[in-house]
């Protein structure tokens, strides 16, 4: 049986499914319903939903914005850039769409245009863990856990190329084919990308 792109396999010891599904520990867990009723409310000018959709989302937003940008004051401006672009746009939101990945997807735009300024500017991004800041602890949606810390180590030894590819896919839940779109590359190098981050990253966690 032909193995499905979208989730390259990955070798023993370690069973395929096991780090996507690390990877995306913890960050889906709002219900629908309750993520509308926030959204009507928030569309409504309630600052306690607002708060709350911020603290539910602050976390996620600011780990994905960290993990390709690889500087902490950068990730922290661009959630709360995103955060406050989303709430922005709240009035023409259509709440029967899922809120996460439309503001997941401010986030990772705003991220990698940040990453290719600074490239285009000559600086060396960096490829060293970054702190987590100061609004980052805590507050995941629904209690949802933090990453492993051995794979959030390994995560960040990646190359930017395949941090990026992995962070997309598996932290703000684009499919290849939307990476491909959003990246400007074709669809078999992003599969290519997953498919060698999550050995580097199964490689990592097996050595820790």
């Amino acid at each position: 049986m032909p193995t499905d792109p979208t989730l390259p396999a990955l070798p023993s010891p370690v069973p395929a499914p096991r780090m996507p599904r690390l990877l995306a520990a913890g960050l889906d867990g709002l219900s629908r319903k309750r993520e509308r009723g926030l959204i009507r409310k928030a569309q409504a000018g309630s600052e306690q939903a607002i708060e709350e959709l911020f603290r539910l989302y602050w976390p996620v937003a600011f780990r994905a914005a960290s993990y390709i940008t690889r500087d902490a004051a950068a990730a922290e401006d661009i959630a709360q850039e995103s955060f406050l672009a989303a709430i922005r746009n709240l009035d023409r939101f259509d709440r029967t769409r899922p809120f996460g990945p439309w503001f997941k997807r401010l986030v990772a735009n705003r991220a990698i245009d940040w990453t290719r300024a600074r490239k285009l500017r000559g600086y060396e991004l960096e490829e060293k863990a970054v702190d987590r800041g100061p609004h980052a602890a805590g507050g995941a949606i629904d209690g949802g856990r933090e990453l492993p810390e051995d794979l959030t180590a390994a995560l960040a030894l990646l190359p930017l190329d395949q941090r990026t590819a992995v962070v997309l896919r598996y932290l703000l839940e684009y499919t290849p084919g939307e990476i491909a779109e959003l990246l400007g590359v074709p669809r078999g190098t992003i599969n290519s990308r997953l498919r060698r981050g999550l050995d580097a990253l199964e490689g990592e966690v097996v050595r820790s």
